[in-house]
């Protein structure tokens, strides 16, 4: 694979300086065009051999581009400042809006590669880590990114050469370290590893575009180059998108999206059918057992091994089951400097410019903490399908991002538990109308609770599949009867606590 790139490919003085000025204010220009329509975003990954340049091919880039809207980012292999979270966590952070774009120089490539070459993982770990890697990255082309990556090459030789030329002056030695060294004597392992890892993730929509690192020139315009030939690949297809768009809609007027599919059970019942919504538990029995359960979490919390794990409660359930009051009983039993309630809202214009799941993982808690989600990402499968605010191809994709999400927190020893709350149809109608007659409770009722209301088969019917999609091994949902609130508030408390002391 790296012979194509041993070419000896060199640009002479004249035709450098002859390009250059050209290439950089056509890359400008499709950067500005970029940052005004925030169609989509850029991620260019810089990997490659020590030596061949990376450094200075960012250099380079930051200097031909405004550095403005071009965020870099240098990652070690090491994974200092995580604090338990999965790995993806500092890659997940970095990645830019739409309409902006960011380098990386180290990338989720960089520990698989030489934890690979060093031995500490065998070729099926590696292979099973590329797979999660083409996840990722499928996620992000599905997201409107525009995703280029780029390996550097140096025969050992050149290398060898590369490295002594840096040695001989005191300006330019200290870019040569005992591992640069170390790793040029481990050459023929770091060329077969990396040559099994561009393979398997070269793909048609992001494939790897090997260059030369010998001649700088050259370098340098074909990444110039390669980078400007993608941006306005797509800023013209996105034009011309547009254009056919609005053409159809002066032809035949807007057309309205078809309403979304509906879950069907075999058998005609659902999950939720089944529930017993009615349980029993009167107001002295509760305020008994509420201190138990309350004790048993608050001892959970407090044992030497909570340290080494995180926990993220998720909190979803019918408009009025009751989430607030059984979030409030957990946080009750808990110390305040533990844990965090995440409440979550419509996204942001900002949080709309980048991929789904990034506010939430933002948010991942480190060790020895607990986050509490007040609604969460599975809002993508149910508000925004029911109410078609996403494509179908979005929610319909969303089931396996999310599982792919909570795995890698389950990976991480975060304990994840779910409560779906639910009430009937009836018992739902008589809360709405308390809150309308109480006024300490008005503000929990509005306009939307209503509509949303209307469609509660809809609801109904995105829950279920919800909950048949992603109740995993490591993630199960916990349906939670909530007619009775203090029955649902107990259960909460119960599966929170059962989860911790079987985990710790």
């Amino acid at each position: 694979m790296f012979e194509s790139a041993e070419l000896g490919h060199k640009i002479d003085k004249e035709r450098y300086h002859e390009e250059e000025p050209k290439l950089r204010a056509a890359l400008l220009a499709a950067q500005y065009e970029l940052v005004k329509k925030k169609s989509f975003r850029v991620v260019i990954l810089i990997a490659g051999v020590d030596g061949a340049g990376k450094g200075e091919t960012l250099n380079i880039l930051n200097e031909w581009m405004d550095p403005r809207h071009l965020q870099t980012n240098a990652v070690r292999p090491v994974t200092d400042g995580l604090e338990g979270r999965p790995p993806m966590w500092r890659f997940w952070r970095a990645l830019p809006a739409k309409g902006a774009g960011a380098m990386f120089v180290g990338s989720w490539y960089t520990t698989p590669l030489l934890e690979r070459v060093y031995g500490e993982t065998k070729s099926a770990e590696l292979d099973q880590e590329l797979d999660e890697i083409m996840k990722f990255e499928t996620m992000l082309l599905r997201e409107d990114t525009v995703l280029l990556k780029f390996w550097l090459h140096l025969s050992k030789d050149e290398q060898r050469k590369r490295f002594k030329h840096l040695e001989k002056s005191k300006k330019t030695a200290w870019r040569v370290s005992d591992t640069d060294w170390k790793h040029l004597e481990m050459y023929k392992k770091f060329q077969s590893t990396a040559q099994h890892m561009l393979r398997a993730t070269s793909t048609a929509e992001a494939p790897w575009l090997i260059v030369e690192g010998k001649d700088e020139r050259y370098r340098n315009l074909t990444i110039g180059n390669a980078v400007l030939t993608a941006l306005r690949r797509r800023l013209d297809a996105d034009a011309a998108a547009e254009e056919a768009k609005q053409k159809q809609k002066a032809e035949v007027g807007a057309t309205k999206m078809p309403p979304p599919r509906q879950f069907e059970s075999i058998d005609g019942v659902t999950v939720l059918d089944r529930l017993q919504l009615d349980q029993p538990l009167d107001k002295d029995e509760y305020h008994e057992l509420l201190a138990v359960e309350q004790g048993r979490l608050n001892l959970a919390l407090r044992h030497k091994r909570f340290t080494k794990v995180s926990v993220i409660g998720v909190f979803e359930g019918s408009d009025a089951a009751g989430k607030g009051g059984a979030i409030r009983r957990l946080t009750q039993a808990l110390d305040a400097r533990q844990y965090d309630v995440i409440p979550i809202a419509a996204p942001s214009q900002e949080e709309k410019a980048r991929p789904y799941l990034w506010r939430f993982w933002r948010q991942v808690p480190q060790r020895g903490r607990l986050a509490i989600f007040d609604r969460s990402w599975y809002g993508r499968v149910l508000v925004e399908r029911v109410e078609q605010f996403c494509s179908v191809a979005d929610w319909s994709r969303a089931y396996g991002e999310i599982n792919d999400f909570e795995e890698q927190l389950h990976d991480n020893d975060t304990i994840i538990v779910k409560c779906w709350l639910q009430v009937s149809k009836d018992e739902q109608l008589r809360r709405f109308e308390e809150r309308q007659k109480v006024p300490h409770k008005q503000h929990k009722i509005t306009d939307e609770d209503w509509r949303n209301r209307e469609k509660w088969d809809q609801y109904n019917a995105a829950v279920c599949e919800m909950i048949d999609r992603t109740s995993t091994e490591h993630a199960p949902w916990t349906l939670v009867e909530a007619n009775n609130k203090y029955f649902a508030r107990l259960k909460v408390l119960r599966t929170m606590a059962d989860a911790l002391e079987a985990a710790l």
